[in-house]
């Protein structure tokens, strides 16, 4: 009697250990089991993300058409644009570079000593726009075709011993200014090509601005994507504890889709640890303006492992990489 007594209690213990396990691992997974949308092939698009190395890809139908991939060169991508002929531009920390499709390297700028670079953008085929953390930040317009650095100022910083938490986006607006990210200083600053602030707007944690075409700005960062008017009021938000069900670690840019649709990444720093293949973590969320999670992007394994996301470009969108402006340098 006894023993058939221990026995059930040994059974429901086993069971009720084995129920709190399976709870507990459920609400510990990155995202539900069954993820919306087609996955890798939801979309084409290019992507690169801030890793031990220097990856980045172009997906095409689901498949990895193209691969850059640099173990040996130091710095983190943490910016990239596909351009219309097909040249990539990108920023990786301590410098930036130019190659086309073939791999060749174009162009290239190197950082200098004590210095830092995470963002970059074409400005047509000529010109760049870049921003360097240091003592004082820097925004640099260079004429990569003679090598000349057409415009430079100086913009602040918030601590001018931590290089590397100051800047990251910078993106230009359809009126010829320059958004810049202050990070460090929890707020977002627009300029003109003569370095004179316009506007400044509070945004803590602020990592990256998108301007839209509506003349609002998305901003990411400190788990919020903001919309923001021009008074710096929030006229759309979305928190990632929006959807517990999708747990985004690490939010850095949000783009706004020509649907209206919001993507946003979620960061895996890999000097952490390394992903838990019966657990992987999320890439890309894309929101309605409900802020339904529409599509999920979660690709670890081989042959399609993408790693770590920061940069996500749809090759559907029709807005041109490079048409933009600075001031009167087009």
């Amino acid at each position: 009697m006894f023993m058939k007594y221990f026995s059930a209690i040994s059974v429901l213990l086993v069971f009720t250990a084995a129920s709190f396990t399976s709870a507990y691992s459920q609400q510990n997974n990155f995202a539900p089991s069954s993820l919306p949308g087609k996955g890798i092939a939801q979309y084409d698009f290019f992507y690169a993300g801030e890793a031990k190395t220097q990856n980045m890809y172009i997906v095409r139908k689901g498949q990895i058409v193209w691969e850059y991939k640099d173990t040996v060169t130091k710095g983190e991508i943490s910016d990239a644009v596909l351009m219309t002929n097909g040249n990539i531009l990108f920023a990786d920390q301590y410098g930036i570079t130019l190659i086309n499709k073939d791999k060749k390297k174009l162009w290239h700028y190197e950082v200098p000593q004590g210095r830092e670079v995470h963002t970059a953008q074409p400005i047509g085929k000529d010109h760049i726009v870049f921003v360097e953390n240091g003592d004082t930040g820097r925004v640099h317009v260079v004429n990569i075709k003679t090598g000349k650095t057409e415009k430079e100022f100086a913009i602040p910083v918030g601590n001018t011993k931590g290089v590397h938490g100051q800047f990251r986006h910078a993106r230009l607006t359809l009126k010829g200014t320059l958004l810049v990210a202050h990070m460090d200083m929890g707020k977002v600053s627009e300029y003109d090509i003569n370095g004179n602030q316009l506007s400044s707007y509070t945004v803590p944690g602020v990592w990256g601005v998108e301007p839209l075409a509506n003349g609002n700005m998305l901003t990411c960062g400190k788990g919020t994507v903001r919309e923001m008017n021009a008074k710096g009021d929030t006229v759309w938000m979305y928190s990632m504890k929006d959807n517990p069900d999708y747990k985004i670690g690490s939010s850095q840019i949000a783009i706004r889709r020509p649907n209206g649709n919001t993507v946003i990444n979620d960061w895996f720093n890999q000097w952490s640890g390394k992903v838990d293949n019966s657990n992987q973590p999320l890439q890309f969320i894309e929101v309605t303006p409900e802020k339904k999670v529409v599509w999920a992007l979660s690709s670890w394994i081989e042959p399609t492992n993408l790693g770590p996301a920061t940069i996500i470009q749809f090759l559907d969108d029709k807005r041109i990489s490079e048409n933009v402006f600075f001031g009167n340098i087009k």
